[in-house]
């Protein structure tokens, strides 16, 4: 009797007899065969529960952090779906969508509630950031310059104070360390200046939109970045016209935005959260203390630190989604 194989372990999900397209900090990409209704190809985006700070991945998994991730980004993409603002490349979050002939049936229990099934596009290579509070590198950069990514905020701004209103600022997609803030105008240099406007205009309407949703549930959104793609072959299916772009990865989850309680906001300092924000607190104490410089490999992170990310990451999925 040939042994099981074993599952992927928390950390990595590369054991999988599929083309991996590539490894990210979270999620794995794979190649699924193309079908009738998708002709231009599938991938398959599992969530690991791995957790990254400072561009660093730790070498301590947050046990069942990618489902919780999956199961919010689903929420998401379903919430607007349903708001009809733009298309997805979500198609199914089910292991029973997996064709039967992949060899993935010993991977099944461990994938469950961790896969993604999207349409394949090529990525438009522009992080879409939008900030409704001033927080992060947006803080620092308004500190020096007045601005953020060229656009002009009004003076006397404090720390995580919320904007007149919320801004599109952009971010290249780098394939090691920080993506870099960049200006509308650069943005449109690299992916052009139809698609940019269209990408600027959704990226708000999401953000309002959620924004809107979260703040009923006590929570803000301060801040989130998106992803979009356009699908392969759009220009030839549908002639001469084009074809807008779909949000793909994920969307609105602790891993991609800042999520501060509505309860005790407080601008002018650092604000409590249901996200990273826990990690890295965590991490700039053992930076200050020389106890780590912030590059690879990342520190082994104690179980309490472990649990109570899971913990947060859990309440707002809790809130937002329920």
């Amino acid at each position: 009797m040939t042994p099981a194989t074993p599952a992927p372990s928390a950390q990595d999900a590369s054991t999988l007899p599929l083309p991996l397209v590539r490894r990210g900090k979270v999620r794995d990409v794979y190649e699924l065969p193309p079908t009738p209704a998708n002709p231009e190809g599938r991938l398959l985006l599992v969530a690991s529960d791995r957790i990254s700070a400072f561009d660093v991945v730790m070498p301590t998994p947050i046990t069942g952090k990618g489902r919780v991730l999956t199961e919010m980004a689903a929420f998401w993409f379903g919430f607007i779906k349903q708001r009809k603002i733009c298309e997805t490349h979500y198609l199914s979050g089910s292991t029973g969508d997996l064709p039967p002939d992949l060899g993935l049936e010993p991977f099944k229990p461990w994938l469950e509630g961790r896969i993604t099934i999207g349409r394949r596009c090529s990525v438009v290579p522009i992080e879409c950031v939008v900030r409704g509070y001033l927080e992060g590198s947006g803080w620092k950069e308004y500190q020096q310059s007045g601005e953020v990514c060229g656009v002009k905020l009004p003076k006397g701004l404090r720390q995580c104070d919320k904007l007149p209103e919320p801004i599109f600022t952009p971010a290249t997609k780098e394939a090691s360390g920080h993506d870099q803030n960049v200006s509308f105008e650069r943005a449109c240099d690299i992916a052009g200046l139809e698609t940019m406007g269209v990408l600027r205009d959704l990226s708000l309407r999401i953000y309002n939109e959620a924004a809107a949703h979260a703040l009923a549930r006590g929570i803000i959104i301060a801040d989130t970045k998106f992803e979009f793609g356009l699908r392969a072959g759009s220009r030839e299916r549908v002639g001469r016209v084009w074809e807008p772009p779909i949000l793909i990865d994920e969307a609105l989850t602790p891993d991609s935005s800042r999520f501060w309680p509505v309860d005790g906001y407080a601008p002018g300092a650092a604000q409590k959260s249901f996200d990273k924000q826990f990690l890295r607190e965590y991490l700039e104490g053992l930076a200050s203390s020389g106890a780590w410089n912030k590059e690879a490999p990342g520190p082994v992170l104690p179980q309490a630190i472990a649990d109570g990310t899971l913990a947060k990451y859990r309440e707002a999925l809790t809130r937002l989604c329920s």
